[in-house]
């Protein structure tokens, strides 16, 4: 009697892992880049295995032990600043500033870069590249597990939301991967919405700590202004592309007239 019911909540949760995992996809094919070119599949497929087997574990300790996520560490209140930290705050806070560097000192590199640096970047470890996929994979599915939670309480169905968006996961993270490989300049566009991601945990992991700053609260990013920017964003560069190609045409005719 509850087939139906339980299938159709089964599809949301896929689409609800599909859609906040968009930007989790994003930063493993950006991260797997840094291991040798012939281990990036590997990196990427080890990164999100594990990240699927932590995020079954973390559903079913945030299942048994909400109240003490929630529970606060430590509060601060002063005329400066005003906190009240808690463990889901702060592993929010971290991931959002992690991202934050992550995204500006990649568009560092990019404007500074050297063969020598290029090739150094290339040979990073295996083992610390799946280690930070798994980890910031972890610190996304927060959101996710949240959200999951308030639609069902039935435990398989949430952990079969989580393996059929892994098994996607790894089957469109090639694709991504290939796709940045050959357009090399939507790889800054990638790394631009990375760095908006960071600053909506930021405000999610500051409004969960009820974080101030001399009497002014931060205030979380709604999801409709984050999937607006990101919007803006892909539809800017889908512009000024073809408006480069269409110059870059004139050009060449203008050369070719002259010649």
């Amino acid at each position: 009697m509850d087939i139906l019911p339980n299938l159709f909540t089964l599809l949301m949760l896929i689409l609800l892992q599909a859609v906040l995992g968009f930007d989790n996809l994003l930063y493993i094919s950006l991260e797997s880049k840094r291991a040798p070119e012939d281990k990036q599949r590997m990196v990427r497929i080890w990164g999100i295995g594990l990240a699927v087997v932590l995020r079954i574990c973390l559903l079913f300790i945030l299942m048994k032990m909400m109240s003490s996520f929630q529970a606060s560490w430590f509060s601060i209140d002063s005329h400066a600043l005003h906190v009240d930290m808690n463990f889901t705050a702060a592993i929010t806070l971290f991931g959002g500033a992690f991202i934050v560097y992550t995204a500006v000192k990649e568009v560092v590199h990019m404007l500074t870069l050297e063969e020598s640096h290029a090739e150094k970047k290339q040979k990073a470890s295996v083992a610390k590249t799946v280690s930070l996929i798994v980890m910031m994979n972890v610190i996304f599915s927060f959101d996710s597990i949240l959200s999951a939670m308030a639609i069902t309480k039935v435990a398989w169905i949430m952990v079969t939301a989580i393996i059929i968006s892994g098994l996607l996961m790894v089957l469109l993270a090639d694709t991504v991967s290939r796709f940045l490989q050959k357009n090399r300049l939507y790889e800054v566009l990638g790394l631009f919405i990375l760095f908006i991601v960071g600053i909506l945990l930021l405000s999610e992991g500051g409004h969960m700590a009820h974080l101030s700053f001399w009497g002014h609260p931060v205030e979380q990013m709604s999801k409709g202004t984050f999937y607006f920017v990101i919007a803006t964003l892909v539809l800017v560069d889908i512009v000024q592309g073809r408006y480069q190609k269409k110059l870059l045409k004139q050009r060449e005719k203008k050369h070719g007239a002259l010649a």
